[in-house]
């Protein structure tokens, strides 16, 4: 298990502080209403500190879906010896899926929806993390397996994994806009992970680069 220092703990403190800021103001104004310089002044940094954390103000939109990807990656490769790279890769989708039962969470999945759906920029945003995560995943495996980084199976397990992890996101927030929650949600939100990973699991079980 890896000890954050005390400069690093900082450093996610304010990035935390600073998407919490954008994401509360983006909810109650909308996207195209804030500007840069008021997140700052909200969260009580600098211009440049937000742009440090965030190069462009669609960045702020979607440090929550940053955090968990960064979640997911660090789940695989940490994964102790043996461990497939599924059942790492797993573990933390299927852990959180109970947080959405809150009206919280909800409501935060609604106006995330609404905002990305009123705006061009920020869809192809969204596209374009899903493959920067998507590469990250494949080179981490490329690396452990010892094959290069533009190694074909190391790619389609990671395409695989990052495709089925999005399709339950995106599976979810068109369950919130249909009115479904709270138990019901998270009921329905696990039998689709349960059964995307069976599926993938009858392939990925023994992928275990450099872990055995």
């Amino acid at each position: 298990m890896t000890v954050l220092g005390l400069r690093e703990r900082k450093k996610q403190q304010t990035r935390k502080l600073i998407y919490e800021t954008a994401a509360r103001l983006f909810a109650e104004r909308g996207f195209d209403s804030v500007t840069v310089a008021e997140i700052a002044h909200e969260a009580e940094v600098s211009e440049v500190t937000v742009f440090n954390y965030f190069p462009t103000k669609d960045d702020l939109s979607f440090g929550g879906m940053e955090f968990f990807e960064d979640k997911l990656i660090e789940a695989v490769r940490s994964r102790a010896p043996g461990t497939s790279v599924l059942g790492a890769f797993r573990e933390p989708v299927i852990d959180g899926l109970p947080r959405l039962e809150t009206d919280e969470a909800a409501q935060l999945i609604v106006k995330s929806a609404a905002m990305i759906n009123a705006s061009p920029s920020l869809q192809v945003r969204e596209r374009e993390l899903i493959a920067r995560y998507t590469e990250v995943l494949a080179r981490l495996l490329a690396d452990e397996g010892g094959a290069e980084p533009d190694d074909v199976e190391a790619w389609g397990v990671a395409t695989a994994l990052m495709g089925g992890q999005r399709a339950l996101v995106a599976y979810v927030r068109a369950r919130v806009l249909a009115g479904v929650r709270g138990p019901a949600l998270v009921e329905q939100a696990r039998s689709q992970a349960t059964r995307v990973f069976a599926r993938l699991n009858r392939g990925l079980a023994s992928y275990t680069p450099g872990r055995d």
